[in-house]
């Protein structure tokens, strides 16, 4: 049976099998000593002459893979090694099995991955995520996610998956969109975000959903933005703008709290979308002085009152958040008239940490009159209307409660954590800065088979 390496150090006496890879290797003219990890952290082992294992020893090098049975020992007093779980022991190898042998390394993963190149590192994603930090990274992203997990389970919520094949609506970001095979010229396009099933859910009565949900936008890449992302997706029926705040603000406080980190500030500050634009020139801030950096405090804050609308570059109105949203109820009947678009606001809050927006949500429009308003004030015709959300406005139709919700991006709220500065340092295998994959070198085209399959024909931009 195999042991873990943190194991060893209560294991004095015993014979045990290790499995892991060689992080070095010191020959020490008659002793050998190698250092074995495993997930649960790093081991000393020992070979002297006349174990079994010794002439095997000589050949391994770092990275390789072996099996180690051996005896768990004392180390000298002159050797312990206090920084270490594993410090006070160390194993006697009797007999080292070769299970896989290594290639050198493009860059060495037993130091940090930070300064090297970034189409290398994601090139060799493998290594790169053996490397001590990213092992860190990605472990404190599943603590996060299991904790909020959790926390929805006690709070009566219920996880439930909706689909990744939907059809293209106006979310705020251009989709991606997938070919359909059966229908030859038609198309599905991956969810920017669950918003419209979410709802959905919401009018079939579920009350508390959430879902660890995979969103996807075609949009430009920069160092906290990619194709793809993680959110914790939530809504919830029967609330008002203060009941998703102060759930959503216990959850946030709950779980990073947990896991070891302080909060500058509780309960969160609140500021209004102007407030914030005057005096931080921007609706994301960091609220924390140069030692509070340092000492990675966690600055959260709520921005609210949010204008329903603005002008987009072909000077017709536009959403600044989403459609979905309810106007606050002072303003109501002019967004219902389409009066004062202006001055319009609506129940949209983002929670704010540390420089980052880290969630964002609404309550939502749930009668139909008010999402077509929404539509009108956009410029969309009946007819366009019915072809953009008439799902959704039919579902309206059969009795929707009042619901509200947020989506909480996971890589934002782990860049917060772990204070890193790219997205790439929170996710297993993220996109390269120019868009293309990590190790498999997507994408590629299609083939003429393919094509020919889904009814598609690939015109030259210079045709």
């Amino acid at each position: 049976m195999r042991t873990l390496v943190l194991e060893t150090a209560a294991k004095t006496g015993e014979t045990i099998t290790l499995s892991g890879w060689i992080v070095a290797r010191r020959d020490h003219g008659k002793l050998i000593f190698l250092d074995l990890r495993d997930r649960s952290g790093v081991a000393q082992i020992v070979i002297d002459p006349k174990s079994s294992a010794y002439e095997t020893a000589k050949t391994v090098r770092p990275e390789w893979v072996l099996e180690i049975k051996g005896t768990v020992k004392d180390r000298p007093a002159d050797m312990i090694n206090p920084d270490l779980p594993t410090g006070r022991v160390e194993v006697k190898a009797e007999a080292i099995a070769v299970l896989s042998s290594a290639e050198t390394p493009s860059f060495d993963p037993r130091q940090d991955t930070a300064a090297v190149n970034e189409e290398t590192r994601l090139k060799y994603r493998y290594l790169d995520l053996r490397s001590e930090r990213m092992q860190r990274n990605l472990r404190l992203r599943s603590d996060f996610v299991q904790k909020c997990r959790e926390f929805l389970f006690r709070r009566d919520f219920l996880e439930i998956e909706t689909p990744l094949l939907t059809k293209s609506t106006p979310e705020g970001s251009r989709d991606f969109l997938v070919p359909s095979r059966q229908y030859p010229g038609k198309f599905y396009a991956l969810p920017q975000s669950p918003q419209q099933y979410k709802q959905l859910l919401m009018v079939s009565g579920f009350e508390r959903y959430f879902q660890i949900a995979r969103a996807l936008r075609d949009e430009d890449l920069r160092a906290d933005r990619g194709f793809e992302h993680t959110q914790i997706d939530i809504e919830m029926s029967f609330v008002e703008r203060e009941d998703v705040i102060m759930e959503i603000e216990i959850m946030m406080t709950q779980v990073v709290e947990a896991m070891g980190y302080k909060i500058k500030e509780k309960p969160f500050p609140r500021f209004s979308y102007r407030e914030a634009v005057e005096r931080f020139g921007a609706d994301k801030f960091d609220l924390r002085n140069e030692s509070e950096k340092a000492a990675g405090i966690l600055a959260y804050a709520w921005v609210v009152d949010f204008p329903f609308f603005e002008k987009a570059d072909n000077g017709s109105w536009t959403f600044t958040h989403n459609p979905f949203s309810m106007p606050k109820p002072e303003f109501l009947a002019d967004h219902l008239a389409g009066k004062n678009i202006p001055e319009i606001l609506t129940t949209q809050y983002d929670l704010v940490c540390n420089g980052f927006e880290s969630g964002g949500g609404s309550i939502r429009a749930h009668r139909p009159e008010i999402l077509e308003a929404t539509y009108r004030v956009m410029g969309y015709s009946p007819q366009e209307i019915e072809n953009s959300v008439g799902h959704i406005l039919a579902a309206f139709r059969y009795g929707a409660p009042p619901h509200g919700g947020i989506a909480l991006g996971v890589e934002r709220n782990l860049m917060n954590l772990t204070g890193e500065s790219y997205l790439r340092e929170v996710q297993a295998f993220p996109m390269t800065g120019a868009g293309r994959t990590a190790v498999m070198d997507a994408p590629t085209p299609a083939t003429p088979a393919q094509l020919q399959e889904l009814g598609l024909f690939i015109k030259s931009r210079h045709q």
